[in-house]
């Protein structure tokens, strides 16, 4: 038969010599120098009787200073991704006698896929081991957190419903956990821990890609060269719904798509426990941005013209003197219509979703940040869809509304549809903020 080079994947030779107990095999004249090369050097089993694949396996290393057990060889394979052979590979006990190998043998691109699935199953099952560890609210609102394993003991914080804290120990039908900056005890039945918080703790933790980058593309496709089909600013944060290699699949107003996990970094982030001063403080400076909020639109309202602005034949309103939600959406509808500029603030003009809301709320003396994801921040919390009200701005991944009743909200949403009226659950809610 005519001699031919062989290469041989790493894998594959793995998959030849490792087995229990046995020394290094090589063909009879051959050798390997004692020890196999690092990556990138050849080695050869050569010699003037060629050795087949089977024969390899019944034949032992007779060198006399160094021998190579099958762990060791797996642990030098790791260091290498392809070994070339030189040589040839006879007629002996092959049942490919007549037929003719091929130059190169390679690892099949399956076969690479079920390694890097491997890979991040091993990861998963890492994380999942770690969510073991949770404790996880189930209520319909809050469970309180104690200082003592006892309805006796004092109220130190609150865990709210899909709240999550760290296991600590049980005791008496209580789990100690530590959540944010309290610790304490919370009743065993209305939380979940071990097995059952797994699963749970991916449904109610977020996974979040936040831009690290001054404008990100979202590709339609994960790839450099894949159709771009939206931006998002830095420091923006987005939902991410599926994770690739070198690549995560994100939800963005233009729909879903992908961004190089270059550009982004990624968090899951879990609602932690409240203190009971935390909760004082937190209602206590809500309080005062309402109030300074009102202050700020009536004084707007009065330094502001009583005459009516126009653009391109379209006249449009001042902002009542009334400061509340319903002022507010009462001002932003008249805008609908008008078109959606990335980066940009003006009403009329062109806006993209934040420079909407914040220019929109300019108008009545408030002053919010340009930035989807700090608005997640701003005004008071609102518990739900359902007990939102006009005037309040309702977050999503890497975009933000303003809502204006009956499960409605006027957007900048995106270049084709400009300023428009849209159900507001037409897309998972992050959070809902209220600044009247």
């Amino acid at each position: 038969m005519k001699r031919k080079n062989v290469r041989i994947a790493a894998c594959a030779i793995a998959a030849v010599i490792t087995f229990s107990g046995m020394e290094l095999p090589v063909c009879a004249s051959g050798n390997i120098g004692s020890v196999l090369p690092s990556a990138g050097i050849d080695y050869s089993l050569a010699g003037e009787k060629s050795t087949s694949f089977s024969s390899m396996k019944e034949e032992v290393v007779k060198e006399e200073s160094k021998n190579l057990t099958a762990s060791n060889v797996d642990i030098a394979l790791s260091e290498v991704s392809e070994i070339p052979i030189g040589g040839a590979l006879e007629n002996t006990e092959s049942a490919v006698s007549d037929k003719k190998i091929e130059d190169t043998i390679v690892v099949s691109e399956g076969y690479t896929e079920d390694l890097k699935k491997a890979s991040n199953a091993s990861k998963l099952s890492e994380e999942e081991e770690g969510f073991k560890s949770l404790v996880i609210a189930k209520v319909n609102d809050y469970v309180n957190v104690r200082d003592l394993p006892s309805e006796e003991g004092n109220i130190v914080g609150k865990l709210y419903d899909k709240s999550v804290g760290t296991f600590i120990e049980e005791e008496d039908g209580w789990y100690k956990i530590s959540s944010g900056s309290v610790e304490g005890y919370v009743k065993a039945e209305f939380c979940v821990t071990g097995d059952d918080a797994v699963e749970l703790a991916k449904e109610v933790g977020t996974r979040i890609a936040t831009v690290t980058t001054t404008t990100l593309k979202v590709r339609e496709e994960p790839g450099m060269d894949a159709t771009v089909l939206g931006l998002v600013p830095i420091e923006d944060e987005l939902i991410v719904t599926e994770e690739l290699e070198g690549w995560v699949k994100v939800d963005i107003e233009e729909g879903n798509g992908y961004v190089s996990n270059e550009y982004v970094t990624l968090s899951t982030e879990f609602v932690k426990a409240e203190s009971i001063e935390e909760e004082k403080a937190r209602l206590a400076k809500e309080e005062a941005e309402r109030e300074a909020a009102r202050k700020a639109a009536a004084a707007a309202s009065k330094s502001s013209s009583s005459q009516s602005s126009s653009s391109e034949g379209k006249t449009y309103a001042p902002p009542s003197g009334n400061a509340s939600g319903q002022a507010v959406v009462d001002f932003a509808l008249q805008f609908v219509g008008n078109p959606y500029v990335y980066g940009g603030t003006s009403l009329t003009n062109g806006a993209d979703c934040s420079g909407f809301v914040m220019s929109v709320y300019k108008n009545f003396g408030v002053n919010l940040p340009h930035s989807s994801a700090a608005d997640r921040s701003v005004g008071a919390t609102v518990n739900g869809l359902e007990n939102a009200q006009p005037g309040d701005i309702i977050c999503y991944s890497g975009h933000v509304a303003l809502y204006i009743g009956n499960g409605q909200i006027v957007h900048a949403s995106t270049s084709k549809t400009g300023i428009i009226v849209s159900n507001a659950s037409y897309r998972s809610i992050l959070s809902i903020r209220r600044i009247f």
